[in-house]
């Protein structure tokens, strides 16, 4: 299970979720303030780390 949560930021957690659930072969979504997501591969999270962090710095960066 992942989970995203935004305040005061121009992101929308249920987009950012909906980008890193299929790195652990899962789906998910939510509100634009919070979102949660599971995945059937936990192996892969360190993989969904890095690309919360990219989704992150690309989308307040452009």
């Amino acid at each position: 299970m992942i989970a995203a949560g935004v305040k005061n930021a121009p992101l929308k957690a249920g987009e950012w979720i909906k980008e890193i659930a299929p790195i652990l072969g899962g789906g998910g979504g939510g509100r634009p303030d919070f979102a949660q997501a599971g995945g059937k591969d936990p192996s892969r999270l360190p993989d969904a780390i890095t690309a919360a962090k990219a989704y992150v710095e690309k989308e307040l960066n452009s």
